[in-house]
C-alpha cells in the first residue's frame, strides 16, 4: 500500500478477506497453530515475503534487507513477492483459503484481524514475546484483536500528523499564540472565541469527528470482547452535543458536512480557518503560495483528552502455519528491528516502531527545513500515542458514523438519537461480516 499514507480507502477490502477466511477457522480455531507453534529450533529455510506495493519505490532497500538476513543466517533464503495496493485484500482472502499465504505478510491491523480469528496469524505473545520490549507499547498493542488473546503481528513503520494552527487568528481573537488548544475542553472554548470575535466569519474547525475523535476524547469504543461498538455512551455523547455547539455557533465551518482533505486543506490555506491537520508537504504549498499564513504558522500536537495521540500502524504477520517458523519469526523481526526501521524512515516520511528510535538526532533536531519541523513535532507525539480505530472498524462502519454526525449537527436527530442508530448499524454490520 502506498507509503507515506496508509489510509487508503479500503471500501470492500476487509469484507473481502472476512468472507473468504473465518470459514476456515474451523480447521484452527480462534488462535489455532498460532498459540502453538515453536519459534525456538535453528533458521534454516526457505520463506516467502509479501509486502503491499512497495517495489517500485524501493527495491533497492528491500533487495539489501534480504541479502543481510540470508548473510546473517546462512540457510536460509527469503523469496519477495511484492502485491500491487489494488485487489491486496482479495489477494490475501485467496491465498488464505487455498492455503498458499506466504510464510511472512505486510498487513494493516483492519486486515490482520480476520486472519487472526481464522488462526492463520501466529500469536507472537506465545511464539515470540521476548521481543515485545523492542517495541513502543502503543505500536505492540495496535496488532491485538479484540476478542483474542495475542498479538498478531510485529509493528512495522508508523505514522501520523500533527496540526496547524494559525497564529495571527488566535492573536486577533484575544488568544494567546503560542498557546494553542491541547485538550477538547480548550478547543471548544478557543473555537467559540474565535468565532465571536470574527462574528462567524472565522471558523476553527474545517471537519466533522470521526472515530479517532472519540477515541482521543477518551470514549470507549468496543466492548472487549469484540463484539458490539460502544461509542454512543454518555461521553461520545457529551463530545457530539460539542461539536453541535460549534456547528451552531460557526466554529465549524458551514459545508464541514461535506469536507475532504482537500478541501479542508483550502479553507486553512485562504485562512477562513484556523486549525487544520497537515504534513510537511502541506507545509511547503503555504510557504510558495500563501507566504502570509506560513509566517504564522503554529505546529502543534493532536488534541487529546487520553494524553495519546493516534497513530497509524502498519504490520509483519507471520503465517501461523508455515513451514519454517524460526526463521520466518527471525525473518519478520529482522525487518522490523530498529536499525532497519531507522534506514527505511530515512528514506520515506514514516516513523520507526520501535522503542528509542524515536530520540534518534533525526527526529529531535532542527536543521531549519519545513520537512524536520513537521517530522520533529510528529515523533514527538508518537512515542505514546495508540490506534484508536478499532481493528473491526469497516469502512461502511465509518460511513454509518460520518451520516449519524451529519444528522446530529444539522438537527435532525438529537445527538444520543444519532450514536444510538450508528451503533445499531454497526453492530449490525459486525454480525453480518
Amino acid at each position: 500500500m502506498p507509503i507515506p499514507r496508509r489510509t487508503a480507502r479500503r471500501t470492500a477490502a476487509t469484507a473481502a478477506v472476512l468472507a473468504v477466511v473465518l470459514p476456515l477457522s474451523a480447521c484452527g480455531g480462534a488462535s489455532g497453530a498460532g498459540g502453538e507453534a515453536d519459534a525456538s529450533g535453528k533458521v534454516e529455510g526457505s520463506i516467502t515475503f509479501q509486502t503491499w506495493n512497495l517495489r517500485a519505490g524501493f527495491k533497492p532497500y528491500f533487495t539489501g534487507l534480504i541479502a543481510d538476513f540470508e548473510k546473517e543466517y546462512p540457510g536460509t533464503e527469503v523469496k519477495w513477492v511484492d502485491q500491487p495496493a489494488e485487489g491486496y485484500a482479495d489477494k490475501l482472502s485467496a491465498d488464505a483459503a487455498g492455503g498458499t499465504l506466504p510464510d511472512v505478510v505486510n498487513v494493516s491491523p483492519d486486515l490482520l484481524a480476520p486472519l487472526a480469528k481464522a488462526g492463520l496469524a501466529l500469536d507472537l505473545d506465545q511464539a515470540a514475546a521476548k521481543y515485545e520490549k523492542e517495541y513502543l507499547p502503543g505500536a505492540w498493542a495496535g496488532h491485538r484483536v479484540p476478542g483474542l488473546e495475542g498479538t498478531y503481528a510485529f509493528p512495522w513503520y508508523l505514522n501520523t500528523g500533527p496540526l496547524f494552527y494559525n497564529k495571527r487568528l488566535f492573536r486577533e481573537a484575544g488568544l494567546d499564540p503560542e498557546k494553542p488548544p491541547t485538550t477538547y475542553g480548550e478547543l471548544f472554548d478557543q473555537s467559540l472565541r474565535i468565532a465571536e470575535k470574527s462574528k462567524g466569519e472565522i471558523a476553527t474547525l474545517a471537519n466533522i469527528p470521526t472515530i479517532e475523535d472519540f477515541g482521543r476524547y477518551g470514549v470507549p469504543l468496543m466492548n472487549d470482547e469484540g463484539t458490539a461498538f460502544t461509542f454512543n455512551d454518555a461521553k461520545g455523547v457529551e463530545l457530539l452535543s460539542k461539536y453541535k455547539e460549534l456547528y451552531d455557533a460557526k466554529a465549524l465551518d458551514p459545508q464541514a458536512l461535506t469536507a475532504t482533505p482537500e478541501s479542508a486543506g483550502k479553507k486553512f490555506l485562504t485562512e477562513a480557518v484556523a486549525m487544520n491537520p497537515g504534513s510537511a508537504l502541506d507545509l511547503e504549498k503555504f510557504r510558495k503560495q500563501a507566504p502570509t499564513l506560513y509566517d504564522n504558522i503554529g505546529i502543534t500536537e493532536q488534541i487529546s483528552n487520553t494524553g495519546k495521540d493516534n497513530m497509524y500502524v502498519m504490520g509483519v504477520m507471520v503465517n501461523a502455519r508455515t513451514k519454517q517458523t524460526p526463521a520466518a519469526v527471525a525473518f519478520a523481526h529482522f525487518v522490523t528491528d530498529a536499525q532497519r526501521q531507522m534506514e527505511f524512515a530515512k528514506q520515506v516520511a514514516i516513523f520507526p516502531s520501535t522503542a528509542g528510535s524515536l530520540d534518534d538526532p533525526y527526529f529531535t533536531e532542527e536543521d531549519g527545513t519545513d520537512a524536520t519541523r513537521v517530522r520533529i513535532a510528529a515523533a514527538r507525539s508518537l512515542k505514546t500515542a495508540v490506534n484508536y480505530t478499532p481493528v473491526l472498524l469497516s469502512e461502511q462502519m465509518k460511513t454509518e458514523l460520518r451520516n449519524a454526525v451529519a444528522r446530529a449537527l444539522q438537527g435532525k436527530e438529537s445527538p444520543k438519537e444519532a450514536l444510538d442508530n450508528a451503533v445499531k448499524a454497526c453492530d449490525r454490520l459486525l454480525k453480518q461480516s
